[in-house]
């Protein structure tokens, strides 16, 4: 029988879970409280890290929809809880994961998807948000010159032809 305590968490983690871009599932048996404080620190500006339960955690993954996330709540579970940019998150716990052996990723769920380990560790390989949209912005601005000067081709070929009209019209209107 569910007390006021559980419920209260199980409403807190939905909350967490609806208000999320992704969330980060770890296995985090073997760390040290020290090495979990360095990772909380670590994503502290792009995720909430959080052990959670994971009764706890099924029920409001359930609640929030996310009844995929069921799978990987096995084990001794720990939530990065992103709130900004995933790839950011994911390219933190895997470097983590290489200083803490320890730390396994499990998988993540991002944009109404779940990932598995290999996939999530993917999304690491992946560059910022940033850099992507700067690579777009430069690809836009090469076709906007790019398209600026062909404008510019056709308008002086034009004027190079209304030149050459008109000198043959003051020509031809001489004699």
């Amino acid at each position: 029988m569910p007390n006021a305590g559980k419920i209260g968490k199980v409403a807190t983690l939905k909350e967490r879970i609806a208000g999320s871009q992704a969330l980060l599932l770890t296995e985090y048996r073997g760390l040290s409280v020290r090495d979990t404080t360095e990772l909380r620190r670590s994503l502290s500006d792009a995720a909430t890290f959080s052990v959670v339960k994971n009764t706890l955690m099924k029920r409001a993954a359930d609640e929030a929809g996310v009844r995929e996330l069921e799978d990987l709540l096995q084990g001794p579970t720990a939530v990065a809880f992103v709130a900004g940019d995933p790839v950011t998150a994911a390219k933190r716990v895997v470097e983590a994961a290489r200083r803490f052996p320890t730390l396994v990723l499990k998988g993540a769920f991002v944009e109404g998807r779940v990932l598995s380990a290999d996939q999530a560790r993917a999304l690491a390989d992946l560059e910022s948000r940033e850099v992507m949209l700067s690579r777009v912005a430069g690809m836009l601005k090469s076709e906007m010159a790019r398209a600026a000067a062909m404008f510019q081709a056709l308008q002086s070929r034009f004027l190079g032809l209304l030149e050459a009209y008109k000198e043959k019209v003051g020509v031809e209107g001489e004699e």
